[in-house]
């Protein structure tokens, strides 16, 4: 029954995938200009057209911006079908990974004694950071593809509320999912600097691809380590980009601001990519992994297996395992 379950959740994730990747608009043929604008265009010479105001706010005279043309073009275009293909392809390879290679399982089989990952500290930071991505995933995709893939399934009036909601929710839990980031980076970036044991375990795939095959890691093992990283900088270049945009002219004009706005979109959907790797591997992609951010501690026998070094550490400390 729960392989039956399994399956249906996978295929209802591709389906999903293929409606974002196929909602994004390919980029469209050049469109004619009429002719009346185009000579508007040549006379700007790419310059905006202002008028004459008279309070202090001089962006309120800027009438046209003919560069908000290619901005929109960007966005609508390349932008949104990157988006959609990427998720689409994360989807069907994680997807692909568990048919060919099945769940990873604990070797030894299960200890019946545990060992403490992570305390409650390293457990909050992650969750709330977890949490609040996931509200902000699904809300930043919502502006991206809901009006062509969520719209037409619950109609205007709900889409309107949700879409309402999620700008909210958008807006204020970004400062959380800011503080959680930066809790996780106090907490673990001393266990992820790179280290000579990394690339071991980078040229025998991490023991994903073969059975049996368990190379030596510390606390994180060097995929964990690139996650982290694309974490924190990512991150950092969605709260950069996102704060501009949330306090808009305090610290760019419009073209700084159209900027910002491609650069979150490309990394939050980059993100959200990556999030789900993680998600799958942390879940249904290996067995005891959840454990780990669940009740904190794991199996001797999969730390022995994934986190043999940490594990010797944690002993040579005198902390014992349950």
């Amino acid at each position: 029954m729960r392989l039956f379950h399994l399956k249906r959740t996978i295929w209802a994730v591709l389906a999903l995938g293929v409606m974002i990747a196929f909602a994004a608009p390919q980029p469209a043929a050049a469109q004619q200009v009429p002719a009346d604008e185009a000579a508007l265009l040549q006379q700007l010479k790419g310059g905006p057209v202002t008028g004459r105001v008279s309070i202090p706010d001089v962006k309120s005279s800027v009438l046209i911006q003919p560069q908000g043309r290619e901005w929109r073009e960007t966005l609508e275009g390349p932008v949104k079908s990157f988006g959609g293909w990427l998720l689409l392809v994360t989807v069907v390879v994680l997807a692909a990974f568990l048919a060919i290679r099945g769940r990873i399982k604990i070797d030894s089989g299960p200890a019946g004694r545990t060992i403490e990952r992570f305390n409650g500290t390293e457990r909050f930071a992650h969750w709330l950071t977890a949490i609040c991505f996931i509200v902000l995933g699904l809300s930043g995709l919502n502006l991206s593809f809901g009006r062509a893939v969520v719209l037409p399934i619950i109609g205007p009036e709900a889409f309107a509320s949700l879409t309402t909601f999620g700008k909210l929710a958008h807006n204020f839990l970004s400062f959380p999912f800011v503080l959680g980031v930066l809790l996780m980076a106090i907490l673990w970036i001393r266990h992820n600097l790179p280290n000579a044991i990394d690339i071991t375990w980078i040229k025998q795939g991490g023991g994903l691809l073969q059975k049996g095959v368990h190379p030596p890691a510390g606390k994180f093992n060097a995929g964990q380590k690139v996650i982290f990283w694309f974490v924190v900088i990512g991150a950092l270049t969605l709260a950069v980009s996102g704060y501009i945009l949330m306090f808009p002219f305090y610290v760019t004009d419009i073209a700084g601001m159209q900027l910002a706005q491609l650069v979150h979109a490309v990394a939050g959907v980059v993100m959200v990519a990556i999030i789900l790797a993680h998600i799958y591997i942390g879940s249904i992609g290996m067995e005891g992994a959840f454990d780990a951010m669940g009740s904190g501690k794991v199996d001797l026998n999969w730390a022995k297996e994934h986190h043999s070094l940490w594990v010797q550490e944690v002993r040579a400390r005198g902390a014992g395992d349950d």
